[in-house]
């Protein structure tokens, strides 16, 4: 897989219109994360083909969406080897309040990273 670090408008496009829809159970999904000290990071993968990361949060065939949502923590990345033992501080260092904004890591053909989306605000 190539890693882009720019987000270009096509992917831009379509998570933002799945995240638009799936924004709420997002950020309730983060907050049970960190209310049961799973962890104080919780990731939401969005891919369009199934991944053994995480845990299937949202079918998109069952909402009509394009993007498949798995949730995961920062824990898993590392014992996956996705995010190496010495880039947990740069990580965290990196990542934004999780009450404002929503950590997505992006996978599909052409790109591979990490987004932090803001939740809509109520």
């Amino acid at each position: 897989m190539q890693n882009d670090p720019e987000l270009n408008g096509k992917y831009l496009g379509t998570i933002t219109q799945d995240f638009a829809v799936v924004a709420d159970t997002l950020k309730e999904a983060s907050y049970q994360i960190r209310k049961r000290n799973i962890s104080p990071y919780p990731i939401f993968v969005f891919t369009k083909e199934a991944t053994p990361i995480g845990s299937l949060l949202i079918n998109a065939d069952e909402l009509a969406l394009q993007w498949h949502i798995y949730a995961s923590y920062l824990d898993d990345f590392v014992g996956r080897k996705i995010i190496a033992m010495d880039k947990i501080e740069d990580f965290q260092q990196a990542y934004k309040n999780p009450d404002e904004f929503c950590c997505l890591f992006v996978v599909d053909v052409e790109f591979t990273n990490f987004v932090f989306i803001p939740f809509p605000e109520d």
